[in-house]
């Protein structure tokens, strides 16, 4: 059968370092650093006192504040930045087959912050059992892309991928083939996180993952640097809108660029470390460039998943070294988690948006905090280091990498490449 192309069409965003797609692409050219210390609870007995946080954020300038009280956080970051996505692409709802109009959205934990309040009311009391009638409603991690589509009446296919903080980038993949296939002619795709709970930041100090650095939150995550310590969590929420190509013609509807293929692997080698070689990386990439038909030396860059972790950035850049050969050294690398800090199962929508508006602005965002280059990773990589970088941008790799070795790379391109 004959693969329909399948494009962007609209974009949406709420970050650490923006609440909507041009605040969010200002502070990635600019290289701002979204860590500063919690507000949401006293971290002063944690391992770690800071993450990257949303910020100037009311729930109330965007939902009803009855409706958002029925939903978790990172629903409610789903939502604002679906409706900027929506809006962008400028439907005509009138015209628009909503049987053919999905969502396919992707969380890594869903509610926790509901799970984590729901279960301490309940250990503080009596041992009577008082919870919340929204409690399940608003702690599961499908709830996100159910909302997006009673909000709009999108009847299409409708689901939730869970695969850590590769969650959002297997969803907009499954959104690419949906389309492709003939399943829907437009999907609401991306993810979203509100991970930055007594919870979260408790397992994840528990695991040795996040950085300590407390004393310069906003140099913390630090990829590739030789003293990276472990990554900064983050949160929010990234969306786009996909569209069969003839579709989105007829309609008159600006395109950013092309889904060209996507990628999957599994590690197969350990729960949360990566494989040392990057085999799982280096098989992911080969999988996406043969499912976009295209060379390694077709590709102008890669935003890598780049989360600050002594190991992960290592293995990660030995897989590119495999991928691309000589060629890794024209290309531009970076790692956007330097700023926003590591969205979880969000961070694969947020950063394919950098890769898009990277296509389609021509400058390279970069990767900041580097201060010693580690002698462990290859020096003649461009990982576009501190400043961003002027470019034209045709083809751009997004990768990420979760927790249980799951791994997913998709791959933008400028139409018409």
């Amino acid at each position: 059968m004959v693969l329909r192309r399948v494009v962007v069409t609209g974009l949406g965003a709420l970050t650490p370092i923006g609440n909507n797609i041009e605040e969010y692409w200002n502070g990635l050219i600019n290289g701002v650093s979204g860590a500063a210390p919690i507000t949401y609870y006293d971290p002063s007995k944690f391992r770690t006192h800071f993450a990257c946080e949303i910020k100037n954020f009311n729930v109330e300038d965007f939902i009803d504040r009855k409706e958002a009280r029925k939903m978790d956080r990172y629903a409610q970051y789903a939502l604002v930045a679906a409706d900027e996505a929506v809006q962008d692409a400028g439907f005509n709802f009138e015209k628009l087959d909503k049987d053919r109009a999905g969502v396919i959205w992707g969380s890594g934990i869903g509610g926790l912050e509901t799970f984590q309040i729901e279960v301490l009311n309940y250990a503080a009391g009596d041992g009577t059992p008082k919870f919340n009638p929204f409690f399940i409603p608003k702690m599961i991690a499908d709830i996100a892309g159910g909302h997006i589509s009673i909000k709009y009446g999108f009847r299409g296919p409708n689901f939730t991928t869970v695969s850590a903080c590769a969650s959002s980038t297997n969803a907009i993949i499954d959104a690419f083939n949906y389309i492709r296939l003939g399943h829907a002619d437009v999907m609401v795709t991306g993810g979203s996180e509100a991970a930055v709970t007594i919870a979260g930041m408790g397992g994840f100090n528990a695991m040795h993952a996040l950085s300590t650095r407390n004393d310069d939150p906003k140099t913390a995550s630090r990829p590739m640097d030789k003293d990276r310590d472990g990554f900064v969590l983050g949160e929010g929420a990234g969306a786009l809108i996909l569209e069969e190509y003839e579709h989105a013609i007829a309609r008159g509807a600006t395109i950013y660029c092309e889904i060209g293929g996507g990628g999957m692997s599994a590690d197969a080698h350990h729960i949360t470390a990566p494989h040392p070689e990057g085999l799982g990386a280096k098989n992911v990439m080969l999988n996406c460039l043969r499912d976009a038909g295209l060379k390694p030396t077709d590709v102008d860059g890669v935003n890598m998943h780049g989360t600050s972790t002594p190991l992960g950035d290592m293995a990660e850049s030995k897989a590119i070294e495999q991928v691309f050969g000589e060629h890794a050294y024209t290309m531009n690398l970076n790692s956007t988690k330097s700023m926003t800090g590591h969205l979880l199962g969000a961070a694969g929508a947020i950063e394919t948006i950098s890769a898009i508006l990277s296509i389609k602005h021509g400058i390279v965002p970069p990767t900041i905090n580097h201060f010693t280059d580690d002698e462990k990773i290859d020096p003649k990589l461009n990982f576009t280091f501190n400043v961003a970088q002027k470019r034209e941008m045709n083809v751009v790799m997004s990768n990420t990498f979760g927790f249980g070795g799951h791994n997913a790379c998709v791959l933008v391109k400028k139409l018409g490449f």
